[in-house]
């Protein structure tokens, strides 16, 4: 069955649940993972005002021309059309969220790129709670980073929030998670917490992951990125190949009719002939989490699930491999834009 029309059938929401046996026992971090960059970014809110950490001359902008600088935003930084638990049904199973507090939302937190979410985290995070009621064979792994304007206890309440949301479904950043492992203890979920301050407080919460993006509208410059990078040796525990695009001003400007979806759709057949050549595994140049743009748009996640395939046709690694791959936590690699 052609990958488009397993996306349409639904056929990749439960896909971890149908691996062949001999991956149940594979540290997670060694699977192909789909994520989506930026995946709260398909609800962002144009009243909201540009975040205090975007460029100057942006934020200057925005106090003038606020309709105009919103708007134009909006179209750039949106990356994902859809809700979490519908990526979940594609089979995304890495979420990149960038956490913010509003200037004017109280003790809310939302989410940011470029401009702040309509939804709150408590909001997404309790319908994500849901979707992994509803399947409980599969795990999914949740970044949270930038947290723009937090306060300590902004950070405290949503620590707590989590504990108190998830519970026994956290996996612990002291184990090795199989999906063998995680189905025994009812785990399904690994949050990533990029604040060197508190995640190490919480035995549950794991540390920052690294993003390898290339900071380029060029795909090919992207793929040449990623491949310089994989020749290093991959980090020993979850890491992400970022396939998204960077716009910059100068390309805004000479592109007045495009938005980031545009721009997205020219270059996925490249990204995607990339992406198929790939083999998740601990050995150099093993790929675990893929991270894209508009991820409902493509063959995108079936692509990435498929990858797994390969390294099902291979001899087990051996335990010094899997005793070598024990939780990366190397936030070396800053989160793109």
């Amino acid at each position: 069955m052609e990958d488009k029309q397993r996306l349409q059938l639904g056929g990749n929401t439960d896909w971890m649940s149908r691996l062949p046996e001999e991956l149940l026992d594979v540290p997670l971090w060694n699977l192909a993972l789909p994520g989506s960059h930026d995946s709260m970014s398909f609800c962002l809110d144009v009243s909201s005002p540009v975040l205090g950490s975007e460029p100057g001359l942006l934020r200057l902008t925005d106090r003038f021309f606020p309709c105009c600088t919103r708007r134009c935003v909006n179209r750039w930084a949106t990356t994902q059309q859809s809700i979490l638990s519908h990526q979940c049904d594609l089979g995304i199973r890495f979420f990149d969220l960038r956490i913010a507090r509003k200037p004017k939302g109280g003790r809310k937190l939302f989410f940011a790129h470029g401009i702040y979410t309509l939804i709150t985290v408590k909001e997404a995070l309790d319908e994500l709670s849901v979707w992994l009621d509803a399947h409980p064979k599969e795990v999914v792994v949740v970044s949270c980073s930038h947290f723009e304007s937090l306060t300590d206890e902004d950070h405290a309440d949503l620590v707590e929030f989590i504990f108190s949301l998830f519970g026994r479904k956290l996996c612990s950043s002291q184990e090795t998670p199989t999906l063998r492992s995680c189905w025994s203890r009812c785990q399904q979920l690994v949050v990533s917490y990029d604040d060197q301050q508190v995640a190490p407080q919480h035995p549950k919460l794991w540390d920052g992951i690294p993003y390898w993006y290339a900071d380029s509208s060029d795909p090919e410059k992207v793929i040449a990125y990623l491949e310089e990078q994989k020749s290093r040796g991959r980090p020993a525990g979850f890491y992400v190949c970022g396939l998204n695009l960077t716009e910059d001003a100068p390309y805004v400007f000479l592109h007045p009719l495009q938005d980031m979806r545009k721009m997205t759709m020219k270059a996925l057949s490249v990204l995607l002939r990339w992406t198929g050549e790939q083999h998740p595994g601990p050995e150099g140049g093993g790929v675990s989490v893929v991270c894209c743009d508009f991820v409902g748009d493509s063959r995108f996640c079936s692509l990435v699930i498929g990858l797994n395939y390969k390294l099902a046709a291979r001899p087990p690694a051996s335990s010094s491999d899997a005793a070598g791959c024990f939780h990366s936590n190397q936030p070396d690699i800053s989160h793109p834009t």
